[in-house]
């Protein structure tokens, strides 16, 4: 993995949105009609080799961690599950009765949350069994699950396994004690290893963890134990990601204060130091905070140049529409975003009164649908065809003039009618999506 220079980190390590979608989703507005949704996905998997994809979010936890910024709730009781599963499968069934293609090749199946194997044993099931009924699995297809190695039980990986899911991502976040008491995730790493062993055991193809860098009372040695441990379980990939300290939005993120987080200078070394162990033990960078093992399928498509990138980060399988299930979720069709309500009763009144719990989304216009495909060829590493039409966009010379300074730095190649991001690059993407965001730029400008 390329050393990153200090001055470059000084110049392009700015904190930048993650580019699952262009534009991003703070930059939405009102949803799209139910109408023009749902006919975008219809014309989107009409085609006969078209693959869809399917997000269903899962909002339950168990407990609080108190960094966590997704959209959850604590439910230590299960009463909740059949309620939820039987709307979220009422509005799988809306989708399905209005798309006219009779049966979709899944190219994705993903689960996400708050916490999937939350999800009792037989509502599991029943939701997986609802949701391939009538299904088929596209060659390659990524069915991912995200888990909570406290909960998650051998029987559950069993289920998934039986149902086509192949990789696996487990919370882990941090290995130290003090670290993980004070967000309140009490877990130790003999729970991370029986989830993994159970899940390589069972089929379990890409095992992978997520870790997070910034939490409070993280210290460099901490995090070099953190990595220490993870070098003995060995996953096949490594999410290691930025904490977001936003207690305006999250207030249990108010149980902790700013004394107690890294400051600047630290949360770098921790990045420095994470990415160095990563390097060293073999993990290859593939980009945005996402590291795979050369014999990964995140690894092999980047070689390949077929890694695919949408809401759930990047990809070795890709999906022509994606549809968004459950609270808070989010879908995408060619020229489309819609979310979900966000608010568990607000997406319960919607689906009892028949209708599609959209809240907000985008209709792309033709400048978005130009710069998006640019977007999406960068930040998977491939080279972007610079056409003649899109240099003649009146956006273009500004688009180039942000670029410059980061081919002059070694993070981009920029020729007339192509540019590409270096391997350095990979570490600055966020950077280089920012150069083409024009409503990034606008928001700055006002």
């Amino acid at each position: 993995m390329i050393r990153l220079p200090p001055e470059l980190l000084e110049r392009h390590g700015l904190p930048g949105p993650r580019y699952t979608s262009y534009p991003t989703a703070m930059h939405w507005g009102a949803a799209p009609p139910a109408d023009a949704w749902l006919g975008a996905l219809d014309r989107a998997l009409s085609r006969r080799e078209a693959r869809a994809g399917l997000y269903v979010h899962i909002p339950f936890c168990s407990a609080l961690c108190t960094f966590c910024g997704c959209n959850m709730r604590v439910a230590r009781s299960h009463a909740l599950a059949a309620p939820y599963v039987g709307n979220v499968l009422k509005e799988h069934a809306m989708y399905r009765s209005r798309i006219a293609r009779p049966s979709l090749a899944l190219g994705g199946l993903y689960l996400g949350g708050g916490t999937p194997t939350w999800l009792p044993l037989e509502e599991l099931e029943r939701l997986l069994d609802t949701l391939l009924a009538n299904a088929s699995v596209a060659p390659g297809a990524d069915f991912v699950v995200e888990a909570d190695p406290r909960n998650t039980t051998r029987e559950q990986l069993a289920v998934l396994c039986r149902h086509g899911f192949r990789r696996i991502t487990i919370g882990v976040q941090d290995f130290d004690e003090r670290v993980l008491g004070i967000v309140n995730r009490p877990q130790t790493e003999a729970e991370v290893r029986r989830t993994m062993t159970d899940a390589r055991e069972l089929g379990f193809t890409s095992v992978g963890v997520d870790l997070i860098y910034g939490l409070p009372l993280q210290t460099v040695d901490s995090l070099r134990t953190t990595f220490t441990i993870l070098q003995r379980l060995r996953p096949d990939y490594v999410n290691f990601l930025p904490y977001a300290h936003v207690p305006w939005i999250k207030p249990s993120q108010r149980l902790y204060t700013e004394s107690d987080l890294p400051d600047a200078a630290l949360r770098r070394e921790l990045y420095l130091l994470g990415r160095e162990r990563l390097g060293a033990a073999g993990y290859l960078e593939i980009g945005i905070d996402q590291y795979a093992m050369p014999e990964d399928p995140l690894a092999r498509a980047l070689a390949a140049g077929s890694l695919s990138r949408s809401f759930m980060g990047f990809s070795s399988s890709s999906a022509d529409a994606l549809i968004g299930l459950g609270v808070s979720a989010i879908g995408a069709a060619s020229s489309m975003y819609a979310q979900n309500e966000k608010n568990l009763q607000r997406y319960e009144m919607r689906l009892a009164a028949n209708e599609l719990p959209l809240q907000r989304g985008h209709m792309l216009d033709a400048d978005d649908l130009a710069i998006r495909e640019l977007l999406t060829e960068l930040l998977a590493s491939r080279p972007a065809r610079l056409s003649e039409n899109l240099r003649r966009q009146p956006w273009w010379p500004e688009v180039r003039e942000a670029l410059l300074p980061l081919a002059h730095d070694g993070l981009l190649e920029l020729g007339e009618e192509r540019a590409a991001a270096t391997e350095l690059g990979r570490a600055f993407l966020p950077r280089i999506g920012m150069a083409v965001d024009r409503y990034l730029r606008r928001a700055q400008a006002a």
